[in-house]
C-alpha cells in the first residue's frame, strides 16, 4: 500500500468504528458476501479456462506416477 491508501484505509476503520454496533454488523456481513462473491465469480472464470483448455487439448491426462517421472525428465 502507498502512503495514501493507508490513510484511506485508517479514515475507513475509523468511519466504521464510529458506526453502532449493529452496523457494523451488518456490514461486516455485506462485505463478507461480497468477498463470497467474488471469489465464485473467479472460481467461474478459472472454470471456464479449464474447460477451454480441455476443450483446446492443452491438458494432460496421467496418473500421479506419470507426472512424477515427467517431472524427473
Amino acid at each position: 500500500m502507498t502512503g495514501r491508501e493507508a490513510y484511506r484505509f485508517d479514515e475507513v476503520i475509523e468511519a466504521v468504528e464510529s458506526l453502532p454496533p449493529d452496523d457494523q454488523e451488518a456490514l461486516i456481513g455485506i462485505i463478507r458476501m461480497r468477498l463470497i462473491q467474488r471469489r465464485r465469480a473467479e472460481l467461474a472464470s478459472e472454470i471456464a479456462e479449464a474447460r477451454e483448455d480441455y476443450r483446446q487439448g492443452r491438458v494432460r491426462r496421467g496418473t500421479v506416477s506419470e507426472l512424477m517421472e515427467d517431472l524427473e525428465d
